[in-house]
């Protein structure tokens, strides 16, 4: 009777240890399992910060895709600058500014430079084009109908244009000092000369310049 006993003890712990192993197999699967999704997690996003860096380009804005104060694209009517705008600060004729770089290719000596809000436009007959944009009193600009204001940040923007953020850097800025600075391509395919240079100050935007070289 007590040789059974001993052999039922046995067998009951043997039992055991196969339920704890077969707990600890399925543990491990399971963790493995689990690890591997996390790797594979780790690998997409990799990848897409990868396919959104590329080659480390700055981005695109194109100027069809951005409405100034909602309403204007970059070159717009004379008329609807009162209406989009307000009466201009001050003009001032071209001539005696004597830039490098013209919007209008055909201009003539009576172009003038219309100044508002610390923005300047440049106006060649009855069009008008966006030389540079201040986000001073209300200004804003939609870029594919999102929201650009005084109060976005540079993280905000980062989100939107990664690689120019990735590339910022600074520039001297008349009666401003040095600003950090993104630049941003015209167009995809590089045709362009020009191109584009957002400023920020406090963290925050500040404005929009179109550069040509001369």
């Amino acid at each position: 009777m007590r040789y059974f006993t001993i052999v039922l003890v046995i067998i009951l712990l043997q039992s055991c240890n196969k339920n704890k192993e077969e707990k600890l197999n399925i543990s491990a699967k399971t963790e493995i399992t689990e690890n591997s999704k996390e790797a594979d997690s780790t690998v997409h996003h990799s990848k897409q910060i990868s396919e959104e860096v590329k080659d480390g380009q700055d981005d695109v804005m194109l100027v069809e895709d951005i409405r100034f104060n909602g309403k204007t694209e970059r070159i717009f009517d004379l008329k609807d600058f009162e209406k989009v705008f307000g009466k201009p600060d001050s003009i001032r004729l071209m001539a005696d500014e004597e830039p490098c770089a013209y919007i209008f290719e055909e201009g003539t000596q009576e172009d003038r430079y219309l100044y508002k809000n610390g923005s300047c436009f440049e106006n060649s007959k009855e069009k008008v084009g966006v030389n540079e944009f201040r986000f001073l009193n209300g200004n804003y600009i939609l870029y594919k109908g999102k929201r650009i204001d005084a109060k976005t940040t540079l993280d905000d923007i980062r989100k939107i244009f990664p690689n120019s953020v990735r590339n910022i850097h600074q520039l001297e800025r008349p009666g401003e000092g040095k600003l950090p600075v993104i630049r941003l391509r015209e167009d995809k395919e590089g045709i362009s000369d020009g191109h584009i240079n957002v400023y920020f100050k406090n963290n925050l935007i500040h404005s929009i310049w179109w550069w040509f070289p001369c």
